[in-house]
């Protein structure tokens, strides 16, 4: 839009908003707000935590949603006030102050418009990260580790609550593994495209001789179950086996063996939780993780199935998706849109928002070929 009269691209980004306004459809969720708010207002409704976390979390996203959407609506409208002014009192200040708020405005607008682009099957739901370190040894660990820092600083930064299901810490630093949830409505939809390899590029802080070192870490997202999943799990085809939960260095979380680890015969499927003191309640959010493991694996078998009788290449998700160098240069690049930072101090710091939406803007695209 550069070179684009203000006047008209306020009229442009006028007619985006209300498209985004159209797809959302702002009566529908007023509804929806108005019915969520009269379950809260229930003096019953914390006798189920699980239920009263999710209509909460649901409410506060919808009308975060709304409140958006309504106030970009204003935004716009003072907009071309503020030039009208600018303009009357030939004031370069308030020109000025006016580009710089249809800037504001552009990128606020289209990050809202990635919004829309959320419609898949699972989208809407809560999302199940699984992180492990691969090739690289201790630096792969403490790579895997940052990984999980960036994406629970990227959801504090959002005000979207986690849990931390299970953490597996390395011998000398960093971690093998650890899965956790991010809880917020379209948390899956929104980081399903960080499923994949990250690569980091670095003087190894574990080296004598500081040399450089390319480490690896696999990223898997996949949706969190539902009462309305049918995902059947016969008892004989788990092992169910129990440990003592253990935090970094070996030291005791607790004394008694209440972490419990499934593993998915027929799969190979390996999930565990440790995070509860309860024996039971830590094999209950284990089953949860399986199934959730299951769906997704059920979901992919579809795809493939529907690529198949496309004529369709399906898309392999377990390859390499984004490089993060700090030495010699300083660059994040995803090698999917080639969208690129140059201070991975910041993403490394939860700032991915520039990544994830123009990953959603690149699957939609290619969804939309293979439809």
């Amino acid at each position: 839009m550069a070179g684009m009269d203000p006047a008209e691209e306020i009229n442009e980004l006028a007619g985006t908003l209300r498209s985004i306004q159209d797809v959302l459809d702002l009566d529908a969720m007023r509804k929806q707000i108005d019915e969520l708010e009269q379950q809260v207002a229930a003096p019953d409704l914390w006798d189920d935590p699980d239920l009263a976390q999710k209509v909460t979390s649901k409410l506060s996203h919808l009308q975060g949603e709304l409140n958006r959407v309504e106030g970009l609506a204003r935004r716009l409208d003072d907009l071309t006030v503020l030039y009208e002014l600018a303009a009357e009192e030939s004031d370069d200040d308030t020109r000025a102050e006016a580009d710089k708020e249809l800037d504001t405005l552009r990128s606020d607008i289209g990050a809202m418009e990635v919004r829309t682009l959320l419609s898949g099957e699972y989208d809407a739901r809560e999302a199940l990260v699984t992180i492990n370190s691969q090739a690289g040894g201790v630096d792969a660990a403490d790579w895997a580790e940052m990984l999980l820092r960036m994406y629970l600083r990227w959801a504090e930064r959002k005000g979207y609550a986690t849990e931390v299901y299970d953490t597996s810490y390395a011998e000398e630093a960093g971690i093998k593994s650890a899965t956790f949830t991010v809880k917020a409505p379209y948390a899956y939809g929104t980081l399903r495209g960080e499923h994949g390899t990250h690569r980091l590029v670095r003087i190894s802080p574990f080296d004598n001789q500081g040399r450089r070192q390319t480490s690896f870490a696999g990223v898997d997202v996949v949706p969190v179950v539902e009462q309305t999943d049918h995902i059947d799990i016969n008892e004989d085809e788990i092992r169910v086996d129990v440990y003592r939960s253990s935090g970094p260095g070996g030291q005791g979380v607790n004394t008694t063996d209440s972490a419990v680890r499934i593993t998915h015969i027929p799969t190979g499927i390996v999930v565990s939780c440790q995070n509860e003191r309860s024996q039971l309640q830590n094999r209950a959010t284990a089953m949860n993780v399986l199934q959730a493991k299951l769906l997704e694996r059920k979901r992919q078998e579809e795809a493939e199935k529907m690529s198949e009788l496309r004529g369709a290449s399906t898309t392999s998700w377990g390859t390499q998706i984004r490089n993060y160098v700090l030495h010699p240069y300083q660059i994040v690049k995803d090698l999917r849109t080639n969208t690129e930072a140059g201070n991975p101090s910041a993403v490394l710091d939860g700032d991915l928002d520039a990544f994830i939406e123009s990953e959603i803007r690149w699957m939609r695209r290619q969804e939309s070929e293979t439809e």
